[in-house]
Formats: C-alpha cells, structure tokens, sequence
C-alpha cells in the first residue's frame, strides 16, 4: 500500500509519523547490521536517499539507531546536533527491552537534558527498535 492510499484510509505511515518528507534531508547514524532495514527502505523510498554523518549538509531529520555498548550517548547526541537544522529532529531508535542492546530510560533522559534536547514522544517505530523524537526547544532555536 502506498503511503498515499494508507493516509486515505486513515492511516498513517511510520515514515509520517517520522516526519520525513519528499524533500526531507534524513542522516543516519549508528547503522550496523541490526537495525530494521523495511524502515530504512521506507525512508529512503520517501526522501530518495539516507546521507552518512560525513555529510556537509543541514538535515532536517536525524535516524540515530543507539545501542548500550555504542558507547557515550551524550557525545554522539552532540555529533547529531551539528549538521542538524534550528528546527530539525532527532529520532532516538534503540533496541526494546529485552532485546540485545536495550538502553535504560533514564540514561536517554539524562543524556536528552544534558546536551539541551527536549523528548516529545515515543513511538512503537519497528518491530525491535522504539523512538523517541527529540528536538531543540522553541527558546534555544536560532543560535547557530
């Protein structure tokens, strides 16, 4: 079903719930063997491609898939931040509980207040892997 017949019906695709649009410029960040390649696809078949953080672009979305043992989450979280546009997105994607790679809510939250994001909503976003959108507050936007 294409994303425009499923929004007829009512129902809206997980790339709408990302937010991704046509003319959406989406980086991914974390990508490894595990992360769920029908979203990626999903995606890419709506904004043409995925750019790698190597990109000297602005982004509008940002699709971090985040493990435990990745390492520091604060840090890659201001990596994100970088080429991210005053009124872009985040979305968190890690592994659900009990899955391999699973990180506490507590951790993201901290790390979430720590770099100066503030965490929207959460989303069932595949069939291991839950979101979370985090965004720059409206009173931090518009300093780069």
């Amino acid at each position: 079903m294409s994303a425009t017949a499923g929004q007829a019906d009512g129902v809206t695709s997980m790339v709408d719930r990302l937010g991704i649009e046509p003319s959406s410029i989406v980086m991914e960040i974390g990508y490894d063997e595990d992360v769920d390649e029908e979203l990626r696809d999903a995606v890419i078949d709506r904004c043409g491609e995925i750019v790698d953080e190597d990109t000297d672009e602005v982004v509008d979305i940002v699709l971090l898939w985040w493990r435990e043992e990745d390492g520091d989450l604060v840090e890659t979280l201001m990596d994100a931040r970088s080429p991210l546009a005053d009124t872009g997105t985040i979305w968190l994607l890690t592994p659900k509980p009990g899955r391999d790679g699973h990180t506490e809510p507590s951790e993201i939250s901290e790390a979430v207040l720590t770099v100066g994001f503030q965490q929207t909503s959460s989303i069932n976003a595949a069939r291991d892997w839950s979101g979370a959108r985090l965004v720059t507050p409206k009173a931090g936007r518009g300093k780069k």
